[in-house]
């Protein structure tokens, strides 16, 4: 469903701030993974989903969906097969429209538009059903401002908007990281949920070594710009913390060194 192919990026050759960004990069992804992203600080996580999403273009490499090669599409011209969920809740939603209206432009999503969400009583109901499966309570307030939601059922709508219309890939980017504990885990559960029911291909990227054990069917670990493990089935089940940092140092010959990602 998705397969990377060998992607380079630089950020401002030729200077003083040079920074690659990603470094001959693969990864190939078969329809319903669910890929768990770790790594430090300036791996190059972040990079590759935008790389994905067609936010900016490649030094070297293909992205390939579906078997339909985007390395030269645009951004916009990708949303229709791409599902993406931000680390800040107040992206991916519009605060001012009611939640019914947010849901009913994200299930046009590659369609034509307007700006009016054009509701009918059968979404209504749809969304209902759908709004359970995050049990936040969101299914009785279809009429109140996204605004005035928390940060936490803010981001479950957001990650509900996003595969509303089944993307041929969901990126989620560190999509639990400005929550609290408690909330993070239960958008992480519904995030599982949604995953499951549609047989997401998904990456998601995490700040947590944790959460990124816990969830998905594969492990990957990123370090200066590559993949440097790839871990799945029976042996992801068996990972701990601490055999995932082993790991790591094995193969980058250096000491993992996010405190943050390593405590959870």
């Amino acid at each position: 469903m998705l397969e990377i192919r060998d992607i380079y990026k630089t950020f401002n050759p030729g200077t003083v701030n040079e920074k690659k960004a990603l470094n001959g990069l693969s990864l190939k992804l078969e329809e319903g993974d669910f890929v768990t992203v770790i790594g430090g600080n300036g791996a190059g996580k972040s990079t590759m989903l935008n790389a994905i999403a067609g936010v900016w273009g490649l030094d070297a490499g293909q992205i390939i969906i579906d078997g339909e090669d985007v390395t030269n599409l645009p951004e916009h011209k990708r949303a229709a097969v791409i599902g993406r969920v931000f680390q800040d809740p107040m992206m991916g939603t519009a605060p001012t429209m009611q939640i019914d209206e947010n849901l009913a432009l994200a299930k046009r999503r590659g369609k034509k538009r307007g700006l009016k969400a054009n509701l009918s009583k059968a979404d209504a109901d749809e969304f209902k059903v759908m709004l359970q499966i995050l049990d936040l309570g969101l299914e009785d307030r279809l009429t109140s401002k996204v605004g005035l939601l928390s940060g936490g059922q803010r981001q479950a709508l957001t990650l509900l908007m996003a595969t509303l219309e089944k993307p041929k890939v969901l990126l989620l980017d560190e999509h639990t990281a400005a929550l609290d504990p408690k909330t993070a885990a239960k958008v992480l559960e519904a995030t599982e949920l949604v995953v499951e029911k549609d047989n997401l291909t998904t990456i998601m990227i995490t700040h947590n070594m944790k959460d990124a054990i816990a969830h998905g069917n594969r492990l990957v670990m990123m370090n200066d710009g590559k993949i440097i493990l790839d871990i799945r089935g029976e042996e992801k089940k068996k990972l701990t913390v601490e055999s995932l940092l082993h790991e790591f140092e094995k193969v980058s010959g250096q000491e993992f060194t996010s405190d943050s990602a390593i405590l959870g």
